[in-house]
């Protein structure tokens, strides 16, 4: 008796990669919005759309493509149909997408349209050549002396960059166990964020944030808007050249992946030194899965990395428990924050 096997076949699709293939459309539409500051002024209230076409100076045609996309991608909530409809913000376009509120996050968002979203269109050729793909190519500067040499442009790098790690800051400053310590310095602290963050929620903590002397006055400003310019001080420091301040906890946010493997160590080591026995270092990235195939917007950094330095790259805890037991430390362990986000932290 001959028996008949019936296997089920496992049901493929194209929908993924045409998804991902062109993503770029959905990604565009919402740094358009963005831009046009569409989330702030929906904070204010329900809007048609004619008044946000007149408020945000838009053309009639494509305006309801344009609101109902964002409609269907998430961003925003509609009751009605296209000139009966009014438009409000969705529950997460309203925490993070509106200006005038703390936990902004729009400023990276902002730094992707004005910078990132036509660098990355040389992905190609970078991947070729092993070059960076920003200002480095027009100015010959690279991107941080382009971006020290414009007050501007400078603010908001600072400003992008504190809107993509405020996440992880708060949850840094919930998780992690101050209590064995007294004093922390951000190195390479930009806005300040950090430093003020930990200040706030841990009372008993004085904090440093170091950095360019071009910085400090952004964080000083931040500092003050905070209410902690007591409790949190700026230290002038290139940490190329300088010495680190000792501190008990010494903190490092999406800096080492903008460095080659020498230079990381380097920052390494000399956050070693200026440890006690005991001390904490702390870096705070998108630290890659150690398998390399989950943590994708870690993996994308690093691409970016290639874009955007001459060296640098994100890397596994595997990878960094290598190099900083080299410098000496006796223990690393990683610590998950927030989304792709997590803390890798060495005990001296």
């Amino acid at each position: 008796m001959i028996m008949k096997t019936t296997v089920a076949e496992k049901q493929i699709a194209p929908s993924q990669i045409m998804q991902v293939g062109m993503g770029f459309m959905a990604a565009k539409t919402l740094l358009a919005a963005v831009r046009f500051d569409l989330f702030t002024h929906l904070a204010e209230g329900p809007m048609t759309g004619a008044e946000i076409q007149q408020r945000l100076g838009l053309h009639p045609r494509s305006l309801y493509d344009f609101l109902d996309t964002l409609v269907a991608l998430g961003f925003l909530k509609r009751e009605g149909m296209k000139e009966n409809a009014h438009y409000r913000n969705s529950e997460e376009a309203d925490a993070f997408l509106d200006k005038k509120k703390p936990a902004y996050i729009g400023g990276i968002l902002e730094m992707a349209n004005n910078r990132l979203y036509k660098f990355w269109g040389n992905l190609e050729e970078a991947l070729r050549t092993g070059e960076p793909q920003n200002e480095v190519k027009e100015s010959g500067k690279s991107l941080f002396d382009a971006l020290y040499s414009d007050p501007a442009r400078l603010k908001e790098f600072i400003t992008a960059m504190r809107g993509a790690q405020i996440g992880a800051i708060m949850a840094f400053a919930e998780k992690f166990d101050f209590s064995r310590y007294n004093t922390l310095c951000d190195i390479g602290g930009a806005s300040g964020a950090l430093a003020v963050q930990v200040a706030r929620v841990h009372e008993h903590m004085t904090c440093t944030t170091a950095d360019l002397p071009a910085v400090l006055p952004i964080a000083e400003q931040y500092i003050a808007d905070a209410g902690l310019s007591d409790k949190v001080k700026t230290a002038a420091l290139d940490f190329f050249k300088d010495t680190f301040p000792q501190a008990d906890i010494i903190t490092m946010g999406n800096i080492l992946h903008d460095w080659g493997l020498r230079d990381k160590k380097m920052l390494i080591k000399k956050a070693y030194d200026a440890l006690p026995q005991g001390g904490a270092f702390v870096v705070i990235e998108n630290i890659i899965d150690d398998d390399r195939k989950s943590n994708v917007p870690g993996l994308l950094m690093s691409l970016n990395m290639l874009i955007e330095t001459d060296a640098g790259f994100d890397y596994t805890f595997r990878d960094f428990n290598e190099w900083v037991t080299e410098a000496g430390f006796f223990k690393a362990e990683i610590l998950p924050l927030t989304g792709p986000s997590s803390a890798a932290i060495a005990i001296k």
